[in-house]
């Protein structure tokens, strides 16, 4: 059984036992516009809690995507690479960016639930 978190800047992560797969949210794709490019972080990249995990440029921006949970990075959604539109069409779900293995299942703690996330982005 997975779950779904967020962060106050947009991830999301589905945390599976030890593993965590992080995208973003379907409101920071809306945001962001038509989505044009996405630099996925390599394999092996160890990352810290709410670090820059990867980057992602849209016709209105290019932002920085933070780790919602420390880890090292064992793949990538390499489609992305060449269908980086997916992040606007389902951005979360066929547009993961990455898995972490998490190296501190704990830090979930600081995320948001859905029902959470929800309430957050009402008062932006």
């Amino acid at each position: 059984m997975s779950a779904m978190y967020y962060t106050k800047e947009h991830e999301w992560v589905k945390v599976d036992g030890n593993t965590a797969t992080v995208g973003i949210s379907a409101y920071a794709a809306e945001h962001l516009g038509d989505v044009t490019f996405v630099e996925l972080p390599a394999t092996g990249k160890a990352v810290k809690q709410f670090e820059v995990l990867c980057a992602i440029e849209s016709v209105k921006a290019a932002s920085d995507i933070y780790a919602p949970v420390s880890g090292t990075v064992a793949s990538v959604n390499g489609v992305l690479n060449d269908r980086p539109e997916l992040v606007n069409e389902s951005p979360e779900d066929a547009a993961w960016m990455a898995t972490l293995k998490m190296s501190d299942p704990a830090e979930v703690s600081k995320l948001m639930d859905a029902k959470q996330y929800e309430e957050y982005r009402k008062g932006l």
